[in-house]
C-alpha cells in the first residue's frame, strides 16, 4: 500500500511540473513591409491576428517602411529577417542586396490605377495623351506601369509627362493643387478618396501587365542558409494565412480596414477584385518572370537582364502547409 501511494505521488508530482513548466517561446522574425497602406501587404497582419503564425511557433516583430529601397536598407542594415515587397524590389538582390526572394506572392497589379480629380473631365486612358501623370519616384512600379499604358497606346514617351510626387501627402497635394492631371496609385486608396469625392478612378492597371509579379516575399541570405527551417515555417504560416483569407471574407475585411484605416466598405470592394492575385503556393510563373526581368532594365534599376539564381531561390516552393 505503502508503495503504491508513493508511485502515485511520483507520478502527481511528474504532472504537475509539465503542466507548471513555462511554455518552449516561439521564435522571433523581424517582418518589414515596404510601404503601410498596401491592402496587399495585410497578410502579415490578419496572420498575427488569428494566430497562424503562433501556430507554426513563430512571434512576428511588424515594420513598415516607406518603399522598398528602404526596405532593401533594412535588409542590408541586418534589422530585418523578412520583407514584403514589389517584384521589382528582386533588382536590389541582383546587385548584391544581402537577400533573395523566396516566393511569388501575388501576380498582375490588380491593386494598381490611374486615379483623377473627382471633377476631372478625364473619362478614359485615352483622354491622358498629352497630360501630367504622377508616379512615387522614377524607376519605380507606377512609373513602369505608366510606361507599359504608353507603349499599349503606341504614343511616344514625351506624350505623357511623369511626375515625380512621392508619398500619399504629396501627392493629395498635387492633385488638389492641379500640378497633375493624375497619378498611379493603389486601388484601394482611389476607390477611398473616390468615396470621399475626392478622387475618380480612371482606370485600373492590370490588364497592362497581365503576366507579372506585382509582390514578393524576400528573406536575408544568411537566414536561409543557417535556418532554411525558419524561412520555411514562415512560408507555411504565410500561405495558410492566404487560404484563410480566401474562406473568410468577413473576418479579413474587418482585421484590415482596422490596419490600414479604411471603410469597411471600401476593403470589401478591394477584397473582391485584389484576393485573386495572391498566389496560393508561392511558385514563380515563367512568363511572369520574363516580362518581370525585362522590367528591371526597361526601369533603369539594371543595365542588363538578370538571372533568376541573382534573384531568388526556388528552394523552399512549392509552399505546403
Amino acid at each position: 500500500m505503502w508503495h503504491r501511494a508513493t508511485h502515485l505521488l511520483a507520478r502527481l508530482l511528474v504532472l504537475v511540473a509539465v503542466c507548471t513548466a513555462p511554455a518552449q517561446a516561439a521564435d522571433k522574425l523581424r517582418v518589414g513591409k515596404a510601404v503601410p497602406f498596401a491592402w496587399t501587404f495585410t497578410p502579415i497582419d490578419v496572420g498575427v491576428e488569428v494566430g497562424i503564425f503562433a501556430k507554426h511557433g513563430l512571434t512576428l516583430e511588424v515594420t513598415s517602411f516607406a518603399g522598398d529601397a528602404r526596405l532593401q536598407q533594412g535588409m542590408v542594415s541586418e534589422s530585418l529577417d523578412i520583407g514584403i515587397g514589389s517584384g521589382p524590389g528582386m533588382a536590389f538582390a541582383a546587385k548584391g542586396a544581402p537577400d533573395r526572394a523566396v516566393a511569388a506572392m501575388a501576380g498582375a497589379p490588380m491593386n494598381m490605377c490611374v486615379v483623377v480629380p473627382y471633377a476631372s473631365p478625364l473619362t478614359s486612358l485615352d483622354d491622358i495623351r498629352g497630360k501630367k501623370i504622377g508616379i512615387t519616384t522614377v524607376g519605380s512600379l507606377t512609373d513602369w506601369l505608366l510606361k507599359r499604358v504608353v507603349a499599349a497606346k503606341q504614343w511616344t514617351p514625351a506624350e505623357v509627362t511623369a511626375v515625380t510626387v512621392g508619398g500619399f501627402d504629396s501627392t493629395k497635394a498635387a492633385l488638389k493643387t492641379g500640378q497633375i492631371d493624375g497619378v498611379v496609385i493603389a486601388l484601394e486608396l482611389g476607390y477611398a478618396l473616390e468615396a470621399a469625392k475626392e478622387w475618380r478612378v480612371l482606370a485600373k492597371l492590370a490588364p497592362f501587365a497581365s503576366n507579372f509579379h506585382t509582390h514578393v516575399l524576400f528573406a536575408r541570405e544568411t537566414l536561409i542558409a543557417s535556418q532554411p527551417a525558419l524561412v520555411e515555417r514562415f512560408l507555411r504560416g504565410w500561405f495558410e494565412t492566404i487560404a484563410f483569407m480566401r474562406a473568410n471574407k468577413q473576418r479579413t475585411v474587418e482585421i484590415t480596414a482596422k490596419v490600414i484605416s479604411l471603410d469597411p466598405a471600401v476593403i470589401s470592394r478591394v477584397y473582391d477584385e485584389q484576393i485573386g492575385m495572391f498566389s496560393a503556393d508561392g511558385r514563380f510563373d515563367p512568363a511572369a518572370m520574363v516580362v518581370l526581368r525585362q522590367s528591371l532594365v526597361e526601369m533603369g534599376l539594371l543595365q542588363k537582364v538578370p538571372e533568376d539564381d541573382a534573384m531568388l531561390t526556388t528552394r523552399f516552393l512549392p509552399v505546403k502547409f
